[in-house]
């Protein structure tokens, strides 16, 4: 089935409010969930929404607080946020690190003690949205081996870099591993292999099948293999040192996705590059990368965020395709 994004936001807010949320909370997660499931990442959107509910629902989240300031070095601020709502935490601290680059050209907070931000995409483009460059990333707990073993010792750690163009941004939201979760469940479901190998099995061979990577012991392989573990290290270390906060080393495995440590960055575009000199470099590298041969076989090269403008146009214009089971469960609720 389509449903209108108005009326998607519309309905994730009603079972918010319904959730406890205050008003203007209820309306920012309810449209954080929409637009990732416009653009395209159903994973940290529709699909996530019922086990979102659930888990505020049981009382184990205050949903009400905060993150709170536990330091200031300037451009850089530290936050608490006290195990509070990850999105709404998250789009806070992206904002006050925004309201920094307008004061002085870049700004930082760097988070501690926070839960799951579902799609990390969205704080880039929020980011862009003010006119900066918008550059986050989170720590996770451990579950991808250090390349040359098979212990689960680094975490995929997702990082993005949103930039500011006219015609819609150049995105780029990957987690660490070959495969996000996400997308080895949807092919574990679909019944489909893998385009590359994505992890091991249990003998430690790679392989490009996800039912292999049995989820009590997925060992997903990290991007460019020695590369990937060197700066998924790196990041993880960046933002437990710069938030005072959990490396993936101190988060316990029943912790999940909850008491990670995070990094927002933006750089405030405007007031370096006069528009009409940026419009134009952008432009002009867009021309050249669309210039690009497609292999046979393979569909026309994309820029990053290319395919995401596509789908959020078709998404606007035609409804936001999704599952009947699915949002029968959320209407449901």
């Amino acid at each position: 089935m389509r449903i209108g994004y108005d009326e998607m936001v519309r309905r994730f807010d009603e079972v918010l409010t319904e959730t406890g949320f205050s008003e203007a909370r209820s309306v920012l997660l309810a449209r954080l969930f929409a637009d990732a499931t416009r653009d395209g990442v159903q994973s940290h959107g529709v699909l996530r929404f019922a086990g979102f509910i659930r888990q505020m629902r049981s009382g184990g989240t205050d949903i009400q607080v905060e993150p709170e300031l536990v330091g200031n070095l300037g451009i850089i601020e530290q936050y608490d946020g006290h195990m509070g709502v990850g999105p709404l935490n998250a789009h806070f601290c992206m904002a006050r690190a925004i309201e920094l680059a307008k004061e002085n050209g870049i700004g930082c907070t760097a988070l501690r003690n926070t839960n799951h931000w579902m799609r990390p995409g969205n704080y880039g483009l929020q980011a862009v949205e003010a006119g900066c460059i918008g550059i986050c990333w989170t720590n996770t707990r451990q579950f991808m081996p250090l390349w040359g073993s098979m212990d689960p010792k680094l975490g995929s750690n997702p990082i993005v870099f949103c930039i500011p163009r006219e015609e819609g941004p150049v995105l780029v939201d990957m987690a660490l591993s070959q495969y996000s979760m996400g997308r080895l469940g949807r092919h574990r479901k679909a019944g489909e292999r893998l385009p590359v190998p994505g992890g091991y099995d249990l003998d430690g061979n790679p392989t490009t099948d996800p039912e292999a990577m049995v989820e009590e012991r997925v060992r997903p392989l990290p991007i460019g293999y020695w590369k990937g573990s060197g700066l998924s290290l790196a990041l993880d270390l960046i933002a437990a040192l710069l938030s005072g906060g959990k490396s993936a080393y101190q988060v316990e495995q029943q912790d999940a996705e909850i008491s990670v440590s995070q990094v927002f960055i933006a750089f405030d575009i405007e007031s370096v590059l006069a528009q009409q000199d940026r419009r134009a470099m952008m432009d002009d590298v867009i021309a050249d990368l669309q210039s690009s041969q497609s292999l046979e076989g393979h569909e026309r090269p994309r820029y990053a965020g290319e395919g995401m403008l596509e789908h959020r146009r078709r998404s606007l214009e035609e409804g936001i395709e999704v599952n009947d089971e699915i949002w029968s469960r959320i209407t449901d609720l």
